[in-house]
């Protein structure tokens, strides 16, 4: 019997079968796919390129008015643009214009895939927004028909709108338009605006170094315009001159010729029209721009209603009082700031003597000397912290301190090396003495000043050495300004305020200002401070030579180094800095430096003409005594003679009284016989 085996079923077969049908229909729904999307990106696009394009967004110019509402400028009115066509612009600038905005422009549709990927990668590594992946079509697009609002519907609109460009028109026409219509600063739009404005020539005729300069501009108008920093557009200008080697449009050694090549910039022309407040408008420019997070060359046609701080009687006096006394020095320099100490409000602002000449604001630059004028600051602290009185005394003569724990020395000096012996801090203030405030600041504590600066809103910086008592590290007249305000404000530090309010065209609001206060020190410390610096303009005070210009109580302090002067004052109600140099490295002579002061004189009594004067109010904790200058002890009827009254902090006033001094020999005959001093002339009305 023959044995039959049956051979085991293969079940995988069915497996096999079913995975394979699976597939199939996978792919085949896949296909089906593709085909519907082919056919629908088809058909999308043949709608983009049926559609006619926008028409180009409608601008309304953006106003600018002053703290009573009365307009300052009307943007928009006054733009600089001429058309060219592609091939009357220099091959030089569309290669620079190329390498720094968008390098694969003749390869992309619109978008570039692949500089959204490498401008995501980047800003991951520095885990901000370093680069931006924009193309010239999508930048194009957003300037004629979308608003700069920066959202996700207005970047696919963008997207939407420079696809339809690219179906529409021709690489060359986009472009083209876009060199028309790029921004570069000072309401020029424009290649051909832009190389009249800059260099005075054609579009066409721009070597490779004006090209580089000028491509880079468009990225930051406000930094990289050679009218505001000339060594900021230089360093723009070699980053276009290496991308473009990086992109193989130029060579390493063209692009080094190009960085050694001058560039002459023309002077900046003024408008027929005299502008109000210039430097002002740049530095609300530049807020607005930041506080709405708007570019530039949108700020002009947004149709922004900007409400500021300043009052243009005020500016127009500084800029009158500016022009006056610089008449007769052509070369130099000088700031002005004014706060209000009670609101912040700044009023004022003049950072040149021309703005037509030279744009640098140089009320908002951190890179002048304060000298002397920094000394209030050691002072308050030292009131504060050690106990210093109008009263305190140290010995005027050369001396060499040390410090750093013995490791070092500094011998600081007084002005043509004069000295007084022994003085008090009301005349170390008003004679400006150095070696008085060397000591302060090193019984105070360098540090302590340093975090008194920074409470009053001076934020350069600054290093804990005995030199900080003489203002040896920069600061701005802005700076200077506002912590001077707090000094007329009691104590109370109100956040710096330039603009009030923002509201778009429809008149919502877009912006509010909402200063912030902050005790900074008590007001018996500011008022008894205050009351010292009112000596600076007494007969023999650094400020005396105005003496007779103020009709008013004023305090303040001045400054000199070699290169720098200053004047940094306050009334109840106005805040002024005042600083007066030349740009370059170049001194100041005797008669130069003294030309801050009556800038501030003159300025703070036109502009507060209308204002009855105002003593500054004495808060509570301060009492008055009469003292006795040579001894900073009470006086009595044995020294009153040169007694004068004195603020002190509540407590630290002296106790005790004057010693006898010898009796003065009698007047020679023909000589008239004195009255007798206050406590005679008392005791005399008493007993009568």
């Amino acid at each position: 019997m023959s044995d039959k085996r049956t051979k085991p079923a293969d079940s995988s077969g069915p497996i096999r079968n079913g995975w394979a049908r699976r597939l199939k229909q996978w792919l085949s729904f896949s296909f089906t796919l593709l085909i519907l999307g082919c056919a629908a990106l088809i058909v999308t696009l043949l709608f983009m390129r049926s559609q006619t394009l926008p028409v180009s967004k409608m601008t309304m110019a953006s106003e600018m008015y002053d703290v009573h509402s009365t307009l300052i400028e009307a943007y928009g009115n006054a733009k600089n643009r001429q058309q060219v066509t592609l091939q009357e612009i220099s091959p030089n600038l569309i290669k620079a214009t190329l390498a720094v905005e968008d390098r694969r422009f003749y390869e992309h549709y619109g978008f570039d895939p692949e500089g959204i990927a490498r401008a995501a990668w980047v800003n991951l590594q520095h885990m901000s927004k370093v680069q931006g992946a924009g193309t010239i079509t999508q930048q194009l697009a957003r300037n004629l028909y979308l608003s700069h609002e920066r959202t996700w519907t207005r970047k696919i609109k963008e997207t939407y709108y420079a696809v339809e460009m690219e179906l529409q028109l021709s690489k060359d026409q986009i472009l083209e338009q876009y060199l028309n219509q790029i921004y570069y600063g000072h309401s020029t739009y424009g290649i051909q605006a832009a190389a009249q404005l800059f260099l005075g020539k054609n579009a066409k005729d721009l070597t490779l170094a004006e090209s580089a300069l000028l491509a880079g501009i468009p990225k930051g108008p406000r930094y990289y315009s050679p009218y505001y920093d000339m060594q900021a557009a230089l360093d723009r200008q070699k980053t276009v001159l290496q991308t473009m080697v990086d992109a193989g449009y130029i060579t390493p050694k063209e692009a080094a010729d190009a960085g050694r090549e001058q560039v002459k910039i023309l002077p900046l022309e003024s408008k027929e029209k005299p502008v109000t407040a210039p430097y002002f408008r740049d530095y609300i420019r530049n807020q607005v721009t930041e506080l709405l997070g708007i570019d530039e060359d949108q700020f002009e046609d947004m149709g922004l209603r900007i409400y500021t701080t300043l009052d243009l009687k005020a500016q127009k006096n500084a800029e009158d009082v500016v022009k006056e006394q610089l008449d007769k020095y052509p070369e130099l320099q000088t700031a002005l700031v004014a706060v209000d100490p009670r609101t912040g409000y700044v009023k004022a602002m003049v950072g040149g003597r021309s703005y037509a000449d030279n744009q640098f604001n140089r009320a908002l630059s951190s890179s002048r000397q304060p000298g002397s004028s920094f000394k209030p600051i050691v002072y308050l602290t030292a009131l504060k912290e050690k106990q210093f009185t109008p009263v305190t005394r140290f010995k005027s003569e050369p001396t060499t301190f040390t410090y750093d724990q013995g490791r070092q020395t500094y011998t600081p000096g007084n002005f043509g090396n004069t000295y007084f012996d022994w003085i008090d801090l009301r005349t170390a203030i008003a004679k400006s003495d150095n070696i008085f405030a060397v000591h302060t600041v090193l019984e105070v504590g360098p540090d302590r000043v340093i975090e008194m600066a920074r409470k009053m809103g001076i934020t350069s910086p600054m290093k804990p050495l005995p030199s900080l008592a003489l203002g040896t590290f920069p600061v701005s007249p802005f700076e200077m300004a506002s912590a001077f305000g707090i000094l007329a404000n009691q104590g109370v530090r109100v956040e710096p305020t330039s603009i009030v309010r923002i509201e778009d065209r429809r008149g919502q609001l877009l912006y509010e200002a909402k200063p912030k206060q902050e005790t900074v020190i008590e007001p018996s410390y500011t008022y008894v401070l205050t009351q010292l610096m009112e000596g600076v303009f007494d007969l023999g005070g650094t400020g005396s030579r105005v003496s007779e210009t103020l009709k008013r109580p004023v305090a303040g302090k001045t400054g000199t180094t070699n290169t720098d002067a200053w004047l940094v004052g306050f009334t109840p109600e106005l805040s002024t800095a005042v600083w007066v140099g030349y740009d370059k490295d170049r001194n100041l002579g005797t008669i130069e430096s003294r030309v801050a002061a009556p800038i501030w004189a003159d300025f703070t009594e036109r502009t507060l003409d209308s204002v009855p004067p105002k003593l500054f109010e004495m808060p509570d904790g301060v009492v008055n005594v009469y003292i006795d200058p040579a001894t900073g002890k009470l006086a009595n009827e044995s020294c009153s003679a040169n007694s004068r009254m004195e603020a002190f902090i509540a407590g630290t006033e002296p106790t005790e009284y004057c010693t006898q001094q010898p009796a003065k020999a009698d007047p020679k005959p023909g000589q008239d016989k004195p009255n007798g001093t206050w406590w005679q002339d008392l005791k005399r009305w008493w007993s009568s």
